[in-house]
Order: C-alpha cells, then structure tokens, then sequence
C-alpha cells in the first residue's frame, strides 16, 4: 500500500515534467497563446494548454492503479468524463466555446459521477431526502469545478493547491488505514495529482514558461471533486473535504457573492479574486503564492491532528476558517490598500 503510493508521485511527476515540456514546444509552434489582456495578470504572451500533459499523465497512471487496486469498475467511467471534459476544455482553450455546453458537460459528468455512488453515500448521512442530498452534492462538485478552473489565475496558485489537497487526502487517507483498516485505494489516486501538478509546477513557477489552461484546470477540478465526494459521502469525512481546499472554496465564494451583491455578470472573468487583487496592488505570483501555501501547509497540519484523533473533525475547521479569513483580509483589504488599489 505505502510502496505503492510512494511511487507513484516522483514517477507522475517526472514524466508529467518532460511531457510537459514537450507539450510547451507543440503549443508555442501552433501559437496557441494566452496574450495579456485587461483581465490578465500576466503582461506577455504564454503557451496555454498545458493540462494536455497532466491529463495525459494522470489518466493512465488512474486506469492503471483502478486496476491493480481493484476499483476498475468505479474508475474507468469517472476517467471517459474527464477526457471528454478535457476535450471541450481544449477547444475552449484554442478557439472558444459557449458558456452552454461547457456547463451541460460539467453537470452531466457530475451526473454520472454521482450515479456510481452507492445509495448509502450520503453527504449529510440520511438527515435529508436521498434525492436532495445527491441534489446539494452535485451543485457543491459542479461549483467546484468552475471554482477550480476561475482560481487559476495567477502562475503557480493551481499546481500548488492541487498538491495540497492531492497530498492531504493521501496522506489522511493512510493514517487512517493504517490505525483503523479500510480502503486505501483512492491514496495512491489522489497522490498521483499531486506528483503530476509538482512536475507541472517546475514550468509553471513564476515566471511561468507554460499555462495549464482549460484542458488541465477543469479535469483536474472534477477528479479532485471526485475525490472529495468520496471522502465525504463514503468516507464520512466531510470536514476534511471542507478543510483541504478551504482556502479555494473561501475566496471563489466571498468573491461570487461580492460581484452578485453588486449587480455584476458572475459567470464573466474578471479580476476580483483575494489573490488577483493583492498581484494587482504590486505583490509577486510567487510571493502570494507563498502565502497561500503557507495557510495549505497549516491546513494540512489540522486535518493530520483530527485524523490522528488528537481533536474532533469539525473542530479543526474552527482555526482552519480564522486563517483563511485572516488570510483573505490580508490580500484583499490590507495589501490592497499598501498597493492602492
């Protein structure tokens, strides 16, 4: 179990690194560009598409440990989802595609997704209506996906998160089993994000020669959403699906519903987010980044202390919520204001 899962992040990584440094060389030859705009915060042209080589990666190595595991029958059709969502992804990323189909594919993967679940997952553990609680469920992964994909925008911010979050659920997911017994299968799943997203991160690091782009951040949203409905609707353990990407589901959501209290497009881009607002008052994409590693990696500390039974789950979202809000605070108002803007 352990062995298996140790090995599967240097070797995803290494080979998702020279993939993607292959994939670099394609997209700048076919001038697939993400070029500065208003809404960017880069300010020269760079390659996008870089996901083709995380997909790529972590798709296979999932079929091949859905094998060897023995989930194969769980797996494979979460992995059709992700390849066609990656598919309209690309095309979004090349030439643009409607907000329609891009959401009609969201909701039917989640759909299906959903569907593979046994009827005795359930997020709020029989309090609600079966059909309600697979309601509420479904709109937390779809909204997921999209946070996901709109959080990725600055260099560096994406690859980090999802190792956090690949990375803590391996890492909760085996001291659990190594105190209680149980499934380990998804452990060496969930690390083979991280490790693809650390080998994409050595290209993406500020300043990043390569974008992810649609085709990673929206497939990698809905395998890392897969594994957080899992975690808390199988696993039972809903408060580390809440704690890990806390700091994601915080300021996608304040910042949602900041725009819609003003009136705005939501579903637009825009540059509102915690992080793009500190960028834009002079902090650096490494430096913010930093920062949010930084609360990641205190996260990753509580949820270790509740899964090692030293406090109760829901406790530990008590000083995980003050951080992030700390946090939030500090590159929204505080370093905005240093930066007047």
């Amino acid at each position: 179990m352990l062995l298996v899962t140790l090995i599967a992040a240097p070797l995803t990584g290494f080979a998702t690194w020279a993939a993607a440094r292959m994939v670099l060389e394609l997209l700048a030859a076919r001038d697939v560009m993400d070029r500065p705009n208003e809404r960017s915060s880069h300010d020269r042209p760079v390659p996008r598409g870089g996901g083709l080589a995380v997909v790529g990666l972590v798709l296979p190595s999932w079929l091949f440990l859905a094998l060897l595991t023995g989930i194969l029958a769980e797996v494979w059709p979460v992995l059709a989802a992700a390849l066609v969502l990656a598919a309209l992804s690309f095309v979004d990323d090349v030439r643009g595609l409607h907000q329609l189909p891009r959401f009609a594919g969201h909701i039917a993967a989640v759909a299906l997704g959903l569907a593979l679940l046994p009827d005795s997952a359930l997020l709020f553990d029989g309090l609600l209506p079966f059909w309600l609680d697979r309601v509420i469920t479904g709109l937390a992964w779809v909204w997921f996906i999209n946070l996901f994909n709109f959080m990725d925008g600055i260099d560096g911010i994406t690859g980090m998160e999802t190792i956090t979050i690949g990375g803590g659920l391996a890492l909760a997911v085996l001291i659990l089993v190594g105190e209680q017994g149980g499934d380990w299968s998804r452990a060496p799943l969930a690390v083979v994000l991280a490790g693809a997203a650390a080998g994409f991160l050595v290209l993406n690091w500020h300043p990043a020669k390569l974008f992810l782009g649609d085709v990673g951040s929206v497939p990698l949203g809905y395998l890392l959403g897969w594994l957080l409905v899992w975690t808390a609707c199988v696993a039972g353990l809903w408060w580390l699906a809440l704690l890990l990407p806390l700091y994601y589901w915080a300021d996608a959501t304040t910042t949602l519903m900041y725009r819609a209290l003003r009136g705005k497009r939501v579903w637009r881009a825009h540059r509102e987010h915690a992080y793009q607002i500190a960028v834009q008052a002079g902090g650096s994409h490494a430096e913010i980044v930093g920062m949010i590693a930084l609360l990641n990696a205190a996260l990753i500390a509580l949820a270790i202390i509740a899964v090692a039974g030293v406090l109760p789950g829901w406790l530990v979202l008590i000083p995980g919520g003050l951080m992030t809000g700390a946090l939030l605070w500090y590159l929204r108002v505080r370093y905005g204001k240093l930066g007047g803007v």
